[in-house]
């Protein structure tokens, strides 16, 4: 009958320059998709040379490797009888496009390039790429003579243009451009295309699957059609994690869901669709055959191929499902979890070092490890070879097969707990049970010999001793003794993790891991010289052995301690996500001692003891509650607010909570404590990014690291506004703008 069709699409764990790698898992899931009966094959944007190569590709070599890996699927037999549509970098007339190149047996249909460039956010596209901007227009783009040689083409369509085969119609989207207001395949099914793909390199952001989905799906419950969406997952060298989810829809009904995290480099999804049952849907849409009656047509290259056979009467059709979405808290045990064992393997180190400091950040670290050791288990028992074969390498023993979590977390996870005399016996209990619940190889040890030789040099050079507020110092004096032990541990830390294995008798060394979350990121401005001097020495929890999103917005860290880790599994990730992580991995994996740990009350443990009890809270340190500094986040980042339109929105907000006045200086609190600490953000280690309030400076969060940290014109119409509050005494607030 010729009318059912099977499709693929697939999910890649790309490296960014690994083109032998990459090469590799393009055929392997070409391979599996001819194996499961598709003669269409979708893969990832930029699956060639690794979507993440930023200013690499500016390099001739790289345009130079991906025509090189394109010429090694041309010839492979693999890629025979079956379209093949790959991502690359082209040049074409000088100009840099990201492009889809479309090949069917040695021949070369169409290269597409990328019409609309993601250029927010962590994306900067039109660094390196050219959006092509004429609309159903092509021209003749010469092929190397390395193509030509084997393709026998001199010429070829580059531009947008449609696939006409024998029995239906295709269509390219690549990525931004489903996120578009004005989306091609809109004008694409308007003029007959039937079959929509789109290659994605979309990362991962905790609750950010839901408007994938639903962008896939409104495509054609609107117009009709199928539609196929690859995606790269895993780390393709930095701080992103490209999350998979490649899909399959049809007239709005999912029929195919890929895993959003996992530790397989290559995942193909494949689905058996009747494409009569496209045009059915469409033909009773009365107000879209209108408006197809009017649409400018596009370019078709006719293509001697037909997706479909003539006896597939009794073809058994795929079945509609229902998509199945992670809670944000199984988002973090999982997504962070597979970045850390792609940054392992590929970085061939042995392990990972963590302070353990008995606090919710360093534990929330410490169950990512273990939760990575989980999925590593299981990836193992499902037969996933490469997995088994990287863990042997990690480890060093070509017989070791992994079966349980926590003997694995033990070779994989040095922990240490680094007492001072301000450490309480509680959290060292608390860090010590939970490593044992999780196996870690544990280390407790005391940095109060270290601190009293690098105190006792001061002294001997200045003649001063410097003493804690509790024995009658200055607030610098406090500040200092607390920010030196703080650099004390990351020595500690860096020294155990290059040597620790050594000691053992076990080759290799760790990566040191961080534990700041994101709302932590840069504000504790009390060591501040004089006005408007950056802080530097603002101490948190040993140096920030546990800290995250949280830690690094406001700059509750001491700068150069534990936060100079190597990576940082938990620094996008907000306190309050943590906690819900946390409790998850409470009953997930069956960690009690977690339970003490999130009833305990966060604490940097940098002072002195009361009575042999805590005396110091971070909260009460920071000036402002967790929950509060979320808020600040959000909508300084995701609302794009300064002081004064902060202080509008939250004198609303927070109406039956605090009064204007309250609210005032809440906000110029935020703002003077993130100002100074600001200059945190040049020096932070990098960081998973799960978050959009991210105050990363690498590249998504892009502000000055100096600031006049008195705001002295925003703090006044702050203050006007107040005073005109207070003076009308009026209780209305919807005039404040």
């Amino acid at each position: 009958m010729g009318r059912k069709v099977t499709v693929a699409t697939c999910a890649l764990n790309q490296w960014a320059l690994d083109f032998e790698g990459n090469l590799q898992r393009i055929l392997k899931s070409i391979e599996i998709a001819k194996n499961k009966g598709a003669r269409y094959r979708l893969g990832p944007e930029l699956e060639i040379c690794g979507y993440g190569c930023w200013d690499h590709y500016y390099e001739s070599d790289t345009l130079l490797h991906s025509l090189q890996v394109l010429a090694a699927l041309l010839e492979s037999p693999v890629t025979q009888d079956i379209i093949c549509d790959v991502g690359m970098p082209v040049m074409h007339r000088n100009v840099r496009y990201n492009c889809r190149v479309i090949f069917l047996n040695r021949r070369i249909l169409l290269i597409r390039p990328k019409m609309a460039l993601a250029n927010e956010g962590n994306y900067r596209e039109l660094r390196w790429f050219s959006p092509w901007s004429r609309s159903r227009q092509v021209d003749e783009y010469f092929l190397p003579r390395m193509i030509q040689d084997l393709t026998k083409q001199e010429t070829v369509p580059f531009g947008d243009a449609v696939l006409a085969t024998w029995d239906t119609c295709i269509g390219s989207e690549i990525c931004e451009e489903l996120w578009t207001p004005h989306s091609p395949h809109v004008a694409m099914g308007l003029d007959g295309v039937e079959i929509f793909t789109n290659a994605s390199g979309s990362h991962h952001v905790l609750r950010k699957a839901h408007a994938r989905v639903d962008l896939v799906s409104m495509a054609t419950t609107k117009n009709g059609g199928i539609y196929l969406l690859a995606n790269q997952k895993g780390c393709d060298g930095d701080r992103l994690y490209y999350d998979g989810c490649a899909t399959i829809v049809m007239n709005g009904s999912v029929f195919a869901q890929g895993s959003q995290f996992s530790l397989d480099d290559v995942e193909v999804l494949t689905a058996t669709l009747d494409l009569e049952d496209v045009r059915s849907y469409r033909a009773e849409i009365s107000s879209r055959s209108l408006a197809a009656s009017r649409v400018d047509p596009y370019p078709r290259v006719k293509v001697d191929f037909a997706l479909s056979s003539r006896d597939d009467l009794l073809l058994p059709l795929s079945e509609p499902i229902e998509w199945k979405y992670h809670s944000p808290a199984e988002e973090i045990s999982l997504g962070p979890a597979c970045w850390l064992w792609d940054y392992l393997r590929r970085s061939q180190q042995a392990g990972f070092f963590l302070s353990l400091s008995g606090g919710v950040d360093s534990a929330a670290s410490a169950c990512l490890v273990f939760s990575m050791c989980c999925q590593v288990c299981e990836a193992v028992r499902n037969g996933n070879q490469q997995v088994l074969a990287d863990v042997r390498n990690i480890v060093g023993q070509v017989t070791y097969t992994p079966q349980d979590p926590r003997d694995l977390c033990g070779r994989l996870l040095t922990t240490c707990y680094m007492a001072s005399e301000n450490s309480s016996q509680e959290t060292c209990e608390r860090a010590r049970d939970l490593a044992q619940q999780i196996g870690s190889h544990h280390i407790g040890l005391s940095i109060d010999p270290a601190l009293r030789a690098v105190v006792g040099i001061f002294s001997l050079v200045t003649g001063k001793r410097p003493l804690f507020a509790a024995h009658g110092g200055s607030n610098r004096e406090n500040l200092a003794l607390q920010n030196v032990q703080a650099r004390i541990r990351m020595v500690l830390a860096y020294l155990f993790a290059q040597l620790s294995l050594w000691s053992r008798g076990i080759r290799g060394g760790l990566l040191v891991l961080g534990s700041a979350n994101v709302d932590e990121r840069p504000v504790c401005g009390q060591d501040m010289a004089g006005p408007g001097r950056p802080s530097i020495n603002s101490p948190n929890r040993w140096g920030n052995c546990g800290l995250g999103i949280a830690s690094y917005l406001l700059g509750y860290l001491t700068k150069y301690d534990c936060s100079s880790a190597d990576i940082n599994p938990i620094g996008g990730i907000s306190k309050m996500d943590l906690r819900a992580f946390v409790q998850l991995c409470v009953e997930r994996f069956q960690l009690p001692a977690l339970c003490r740990i999130l009833s305990a009350p966060a604490t940097a443990e940098l002072e002195p003891l009361a009575d042999g009890r805590v005396s110091q809270t971070d909260e009460e340190d920071m000036g402002m509650t967790y929950v509060e500094l979320s808020v600040y986040g959000r909508l300084r980042k995701i609302a794009k607010m300064g002081p004064y339109s902060m202080f509008c929105k939250l004198v609303n907000m927070w109406r039956d909570n605090y009064t204007p006045r309250q609210v005032a200086e809440k906000v110029k609190q935020f703002f003077s404590k993130y100002s100074v600490n600001r200059h945190k953000m040049t020096t932070l280690t990098p960081a998973y990014h799960a978050e959009s309030y991210s105050p990363d400076d690498n590249r998504f969060d892009l502000r000055p690291f100096l600031y006049n940290t008195g705001w002295p014109w925003q703090f006044r119409c702050i203050e006007r506004q107040v005073l005109w509050l207070e003076g009308s005494g009026q209780q209305d607030l919807d005039g404040v703008d």
